[in-house]
């Protein structure tokens, strides 16, 4: 969680797949040493390898560089949820792993073109990021997923005003109130600055989703819990969208 006056964030706010993304395509492109790269990856966990379980576990920076010697170029980040796969495109048995996780990256070459998956299998403190063969996918551009989130962040603030958010949710009420405090997330060079803006957005727009979303025991009746749900969740759905297009490095901006 995050409140107050925004203020440059440690990158541990962002999901493991948008740090490996965003860092992971800096170090593969020389602009970060593997000490910026380790540190920002693994943030508030114990350790953060590559492999397995056909190969033993390395580390992420032996992992990256022979990924590298094949061609890799950038990483970039899925975050799927039932019923969109966005950041995914097959085969079945890496969805489905990414799908159940919740999340994955891309390790792409110049072209775009996967040259692996990796999901993350996390043991406490640990993990290790589970090389899966991985096809090509469509992605929403910068452009296209920042449209749909601002336009998610009105309809849902339309609808919840509807529904009363103030009563039953104040914080909700207070962050849609004050959509300008969100925070401002330390990225490495290369990084577009539109994509790190967007990023933010999308996570506050999946933090407003969460509030709103935690206690439908709330309402009053199924009726109300149910249109609380319908009002709410194409918000966490652009703010997944949005995150992966800003950690998406076939999208972006061409001069990046």
């Amino acid at each position: 969680m995050w409140c107050g006056v925004p203020s440059p964030d440690v990158p541990s706010l962002l999901p493991a797949s948008i740090r490996l993304a965003w860092w992971g395509t800096a170090w593969l492109r020389g602009r970060v040493v593997a000490d910026e790269l380790i540190d920002a990856v693994v943030g508030d966990d114990a350790v953060h390898l590559l492999g397995g379980p056909e190969s033993s576990p390395e580390a992420l920076v032996t992992g990256l560089g022979s990924l590298r010697s094949r061609g890799a170029d950038a990483v970039g980040a899925a975050l799927p949820t039932d019923g969109d796969l966005v950041g995914l495109g097959g085969p079945a048995a890496f969805n489905t792993a990414a799908l159940d996780t919740g999340e994955a990256v891309l390790v792409l070459d110049a072209a775009g073109f996967a040259i692996t998956g990796l999901v993350p299998d996390r043991v406490g403190a640990a993990v290790t990021w589970r090389p899966m063969p991985a096809e090509r996918r469509q992605l929403p551009d910068v452009g296209e997923a920042d449209r749909e989130l601002r336009t998610a962040l009105l309809d849902a603030a339309e609808a919840l005003a509807r529904l009363e958010v103030a009563r039953w949710r104040p914080e909700v009420a207070d962050r849609l109130m004050n959509l300008r405090h969100r925070p401002r997330l330390a990225t490495p060079p290369g990084v577009p600055p539109r994509c790190a803006d967007l990023a933010a957005r999308g996570l506050q727009a999946l933090e407003i989703t969460a509030l709103a979303l935690e206690d439908d025991g709330g309402a009053l009746t199924a009726y109300d819990a149910g249109a609380r749900r319908t009002a709410i969740v194409p918000l966490g759905r652009a703010g997944r969208r949005a995150l992966v297009a800003a950690a998406s490095p076939e999208v972006w901006p061409p001069d990046a």
